[in-house]
């Protein structure tokens, strides 16, 4: 059975989902980056310096308004629709980036299908009569 699991492990498939998946995890880091340190403060600032980090309703009384999210979270219920909004954009970003990644390898894949082909090379048959038939015509000479 280990020699069974060995074999189903190191597939080609296998490998490459295993791969995709630690880059897709590290990718997601760098646009979790770029929308949180970049874009919502970009954001933000255009909209009148506001951090969508921390942008809440609260849903019980307990929770003031104007604390930081995780501080408001800890006295009671709060719709953190700021939250949400950032998750969003970064779901948009990621998905409209894979896009494109899917787009150019799918250009590429074409062009590279649309490449003709080089023709086959003749068979031992072809050459040999190929060569009988210019012996022969050698020695009957040019018509």
């Amino acid at each position: 059975m280990l020699k069974e699991f060995k074999e189903f492990a190191m597939r080609g498939n296998v490998m490459d989902l295993a791969i995709g998946i630690i880059i897709g995890a590290a990718f997601s880091g760098i646009v979790t980056s770029v929308v949180n340190d970049l874009v919502m403060p970009l954001v933000g600032s255009v909209i009148g310096n506001v951090d969508f980090s921390n942008l809440y309703i609260p849903l019980s009384a307990e929770v003031p308004t104007g604390l930081a999210l995780e501080e408001a979270r800890k006295l009671g219920a709060v719709f953190a629709w700021g939250n949400f909004v950032t998750v969003l954009i970064n779901f948009i970003l990621l998905a409209f980036i894979i896009f494109m990644i899917i787009k150019a390898m799918n250009k590429l894949m074409r062009k590279k299908a649309a490449a003709p082909a080089a023709p086959p090379a003749p068979t031992k048959e072809e050459v040999l009569l190929t060569e009988i038939r210019d012996a022969l015509r050698q020695q009957v000479g040019p018509r």
